[in-house]
């Protein structure tokens, strides 16, 4: 018998729960017999969702993005990094890309740009961990991250922050790398990780039953919109991102109460190979 079944409720340990709180922290529960994508998401909308595009920014007139809540941008001048409003829109494309494809599939969700790469997708992972943080400040409901970083001098970092989202129910949701590298945060298990398939189908969706990469999206051929309010056709796991990142939206926007646990089980149990086309 262990020696905490003799103490006073008064007595356990930190991180442990007194039988009499058990009740007041009783959850409602309305799970369905079997999760199906009608439950999860039929007739939502994205609406009251915010959503955080961690890239190059969003260009705000694009016709095929629509209204952006708020832009930022992160930049470092020596060893000072600041976050401040931003007007350029974006500057090499791939933000505007991601966002448009949030938008195609949750239309009404809130989007906030926070620009973190610059021209010919430069930038630093000192500036991505600072948007990170930011965007983990502000409490976003999901943050799109269709970039990676290679430099393991920041693992502990990001780490940390993939954790301190997951507690306060930020999900990120983040690309893996294109080539076969080792590269991060989409490795860690706290972070919904996601490569690509060929079908051109927006919502078939395949859990992999061997992560790091947990999901498949559409990222094949993909029309997409970019700068100057024109569309170009592109392929890569970062396209294939924002489409986990619509769906999201959608089943938040109907389902607020979920955790990010909670959701990657959902986004499992409709996944076309798992039976959730239904």
């Amino acid at each position: 018998m262990s020696v905490l079944a003799h103490e006073s409720e008064e007595e356990l340990p930190a991180w442990s729960l007194p039988a009499s709180a058990g009740e007041s922290i009783r959850l409602p529960s309305d799970w369905p017999e079997r999760v199906t994508r009608e439950w999860a998401w039929g007739g939502a909308t994205g609406a009251g969702v915010r959503v955080c595009v961690l890239d190059s920014g969003v260009e705000l007139d694009h016709p095929l993005v629509g209204t952006v809540q708020r832009s930022v941008a992160v930049s470092k001048s020596g060893d000072e990094i600041t976050v401040a409003d931003d007007t350029a829109g974006d500057l090499c494309g791939h933000g505007t890309a991601c966002a448009g494809i949030i938008r195609s599939i949750a239309p009404e969700c809130e989007l906030t740009s926070v620009r973190v790469l610059g021209a010919g997708y430069t930038g630093s992972a000192a500036v991505l961990i600072a948007g990170l943080e930011w965007a983990i400040e502000q409490g976003f409901d999901i943050v799109n991250m269709s970039l990676s970083t290679t430099k393991k001098q920041y693992v502990d970092r990001l780490h940390e922050l993939a954790d301190a989202a997951y507690f306060k129910r930020t999900v990120l949701i983040a690309s893996a790398h294109n080539m076969p590298v080792e590269s991060f945060p989409w490795r860690f298990a706290a972070v919904v990780s996601v490569g690509s398939h060929e079908s051109p189908d927006p919502f078939v969706v395949y859990a992999n039953p061997r992560p790091p990469v947990e999901f498949f999206a559409r990222g094949l051929n993909v029309e997409i919109a970019w700068v100057g309010g024109a569309t170009i056709n592109a392929t890569g796991n970062s396209f294939a991102t924002p489409h986990i990142a619509g769906i999201c939206a959608l089943i938040l926007s109907k389902h607020r109460e979920l955790t990010p646990f909670q959701l990657k089980s959902v986004l499992h149990l409709t996944a076309t190979n798992v039976g959730g086309g239904a």
